[in-house]
């Protein structure tokens, strides 16, 4: 899971008497599309964007509900909004316990389920009716962006059909759902025609897309294209822009998009969450537990595309976890090389089965340590894998303006860096970079997680 925030301000003029609304969004990538939506949806219907929530008509928090910290930060998130403001609609992965909304903030205006658009909009009508112009156009094409303009998240399925033992979302979020692939294709079109480089593929399951639709064909343009992992990725790609791969469950045909980022098609970047290595610990997530059969794939992986960059995510302190599981873990980071990885200490979430596993609870203060412990000796691989880029040129997207007047390097990413989660580029160049630019950088120094150059 990757945590994020976002509010809403609007860079459109004013309209006189609009009503305004103020938008906090909190949780992973996947929860800031739904907050996009809503906001598109919104703007359409005349509503401005309000920078704070005092100066709104109603304010809306996309919660997450998904870990017990994720949760107090959402709790927060409304007790402000109430405070500042007093009318406040909560949608989101909390939406799906109202009662953990109520026995706080019994004032809240609505609570509505994660992706349950309707209900929201619904909700801030009875607050603030609309007051949409019809001869004025609000809303762009490809919608409202809570990105920046050079890069943009697309979801492409919603809900999850796995059954990992620590985890809730499909309870959250329902069963498998994707969308179309004709509608997937017409959406990234209109990011692209709107000045967006950078696509990035999120669902809570990105290699099962398809699977509930039977990998049916929609139209496109003049023809058919299926719903499948392999065939939607190839499609992204011939988009001419970066096509970044997320939340990658391993499956087999996994191997297959390999071939498409060493064609260079979509990016030589793969975040697969693989949670553990010691077999013992993934038999009892219910995730896949062969380990060796998962570093073989990666080694092949590697042979087929020698510039690809492993992200992943993994959780320490799972109950029933030994030291032993844990050093085998820390071997096992060595030995796969994973470039990009974060760990989460466990935490026993409300509804999941982990909850009742008949395993030993690994302390807190057990689980603190095994976390430092991780990040160190990641830390060490990420460095010894970045050094290898020294005097590499790479081509790096520029996320924050610098270089020419300025005597501040610009910053950017390379392939290998997702926005937000990854290490950034520190790019020095004689003429001025800005946002959105893509440029080759020599490599000339390299940290544990950024990379130094000079534009060519």
């Amino acid at each position: 899971m990757q945590d994020a925030k976002a509010t809403a301000s609007s860079a459109a003029p004013a309209q006189n008497d609009a009503p305004r609304i103020s938008f906090v969004s909190l949780g992973c990538p996947k929860a800031l599309v739904d907050s996009e939506r809503i906001l598109t949806r919104l703007r359409a219907e005349g509503y401005e964007l309000s920078r704070t929530h005092a100066g709104a008509d109603v304010v809306v928090v996309n919660t997450c509900g998904f870990l017990d910290s994720a949760k107090a930060e959402s709790l927060e998130a409304i007790g402000a909004a109430l405070k500042e403001n007093g009318k406040v609609v909560v949608t989101g992965c909390m939406g799906a316990e109202p009662e953990a909304i109520t026995e706080r903030f019994p004032n809240v205006l609505a609570i509505t389920k994660p992706q349950d658009y309707e209900s929201v909009l619904e909700a801030v009508h009875a607050a603030a009716a609309p007051g949409h112009d019809p001869f004025l156009d609000l809303v762009p094409e490809q919608g409202v962006k809570l990105t920046p303009r050079h890069y943009a998240y697309l979801k492409i399925s919603e809900g999850c059909d796995n059954s990992c033992s620590f985890c809730i979302i499909p309870q959250l979020r329902g069963p498998l759902v994707s969308r179309p692939a004709g509608d997937v294709l017409r959406e990234a079109e209109k990011l692209v025609s709107a000045g967006v480089e950078e696509l990035l593929v999120i669902s809570q399951d990105t290699s099962a897309y398809g699977r509930d639709l039977r990998y049916a064909e929609s139209a496109y343009q003049d023809r058919s294209v299926r719903a499948r992992f392999l065939d939607l990725a190839r499609e992204l790609g011939s988009l001419g822009v970066w096509v970044r791969l997320h939340y990658v469950y391993p499956y087999p045909h996994v191997d297959e998009v390999i071939e498409l980022m060493a064609e260079g098609n979509v990016l030589p970047y793969l975040d697969i969450p693989f949670q553990h290595a010691a077999p013992s610990v993934l038999k009892a997530m219910k995730r896949p537990a062969n380990d060796e059969k998962t570093l073989d794939r990666i080694r092949a992986w590697r042979r087929a595309c020698p510039d690809l960059t492993l992200r992943s995510t993994f959780i320490v302190g799972f109950p029933g976890e030994t030291e032993e599981d844990f050093a085998y873990l820390l071997d096992w980071l060595e030995e796969a090389e994973i470039d990009r990885a974060g760990a989460f200490q466990y935490e026993a979430v409300n509804g999941a089965r982990a909850n009742d596993l008949p395993l030993a609870v690994v302390p807190p203060e057990v689980k603190a340590a095994r976390w430092k412990r991780f990040m160190e000796r990641q830390q060490k691989v990420s460095a010894r894998l970045a050094r290898k880029k020294i005097g590499r040129r790479l081509q790096v997207i520029i996320d924050e303006p610098g270089g020419g007047a300025n005597t501040a390097p610009a910053k950017g990413r390379s392939k290998a860096d997702a926005p937000g989660i990854d290490g950034a580029v520190y790019v020095s160049s004689r003429r001025p970079l800005r946002a959105g630019d893509i440029v080759t950088v020599k490599i000339d120094r390299a940290d544990a997680y950024d990379l130094h150059g000079a534009a060519v």
